[in-house]
């Protein structure tokens, strides 16, 4: 099951962190690539990099939690919310991935 995982930064992180831990983000994002399929900031009216979205593959909502958790993002205080939202994936590559009648 498909899962899209919305965070929203908090407006009072230190806006270094990003930087500062983007290697160690990167490693955990790379070690969960069977479940992480695609990840990255969001950006504001002027282009600067904000809150941020996941594609998951998951069997649980639960297992999509604990991700989350295991981000080293998430202890660093940059994150301030998430939302897990299941998702239904019909198209991809310029293919349909479902076929209606």
């Amino acid at each position: 099951m498909k899962f899209i995982i919305l965070f929203e930064d908090a407006p009072d992180a230190d806006p270094d962190i990003r930087k500062t831990h983007m290697a160690k983000h990167l490693d955990f994002l790379e070690t969960n690539a069977d479940k992480i399929e695609a990840a990255g900031p969001l950006s504001d009216a002027a282009d600067q990099g904000r809150d941020g979205l996941w594609i998951v593959e998951g069997d649980t909502e639960d297992e999509v939690d604990q991700l989350v958790y295991e981000d080293p993002f998430w202890s660093t205080g940059l994150r301030k919310s998430y939302s897990i939202i299941k998702w239904k994936q019909v198209y991809a590559d310029g293919a349909r991935l479902i076929h209606p009648s």
